[in-house]
C-alpha cells in the first residue's frame, strides 16, 4: 500500500536522494539540459523550480538558502546572473520534459529535462512580445471570417478605354507583285 508516499523515492536512501537531486540540479543549471531518467526527471523538476523561483530576488539569505541545497557556489552564481535575468516575467513552470525513448540495457524511459528559456527550438522571441489574442465564440468567428472574405476577394479591374492618339505612321510601300 502507498500510505503517505508523497514523493517518488527512486529506490535510495533519503541522503543519497539528496545528493543526486542536488547534483542533478547542479548540472541542470551549468548545462541547461541534461539527459535522465523520466522519473528522475520528475522528481528533478520538483526540486530545481523552487530554487529558480527563490532566484527571482536576488538576496543574501535566496543565496545562501539556494546554496545549502546546491552546493556549488558556481552554480548558484550562475543561476542567480544568468538563469534568474532570463526568466525574471515567467509565472513559473522553468523546466521542459521531453521523452526520448527507452534505455538499451534495462528499458528505462529516457527523457531530456532543459530550462525552457535556454532552448532556441521552441522559443519564437524575435526582440518582440507576443500580445494576447482575444478568444471569440464561434459564431463570431464564421461572422468574421465570412465578413473576411467578402473585403479579401479579388477585385476585377474594368477596362478603361483611353482615347487613342493617332501617331503619324510611315507610309506602307507596296512591292510590285511580279508575277
Amino acid at each position: 500500500m502507498r500510505h503517505a508516499k508523497r514523493f517518488n523515492h527512486l529506490g535510495r536512501t533519503n541522503t543519497h536522494r539528496a545528493a543526486m537531486l542536488s547534483n542533478m540540479a547542479t548540472s541542470l543549471i551549468m548545462h541547461k539540459r541534461i539527459t535522465t531518467t523520466l522519473a528522475k526527471a520528475k522528481e528533478l523538476r520538483k526540486y530545481v523550480e523552487p530554487l529558480i523561483t527563490r532566484s527571482k530576488d536576488d538576496t543574501t539569505h535566496s543565496r545562501r538558502t539556494v546554496f545549502s541545497y546546491l552546493q556549488n557556489k558556481y552554480a548558484v552564481t550562475e543561476l542567480f546572473r544568468d538563469v534568474s535575468v532570463k526568466i525574471a516575467d515567467r509565472p513559473g513552470g522553468y523546466t521542459r520534459i521531453l521523452k526520448t525513448g527507452f534505455r538499451h540495457g534495462d528499458n528505462a524511459e529516457m527523457c531530456i529535462i532543459e530550462l525552457v528559456d535556454y532552448n532556441e527550438t521552441y522559443t519564437t522571441s524575435d526582440g518582440k512580445k507576443k500580445t494576447a489574442k482575444t478568444r471569440r465564440s464561434r459564431a463570431k468567428k464564421t461572422e468574421i471570417a465570412v465578413a473576411g472574405k467578402e473585403e479579401i476577394a479579388p477585385v476585377v479591374e474594368e477596362a478603361v478605354i483611353v482615347d487613342e492618339i493617332p501617331v503619324a505612321e510611315e507610309p506602307v510601300t507596296e512591292e510590285p507583285n511580279n508575277e
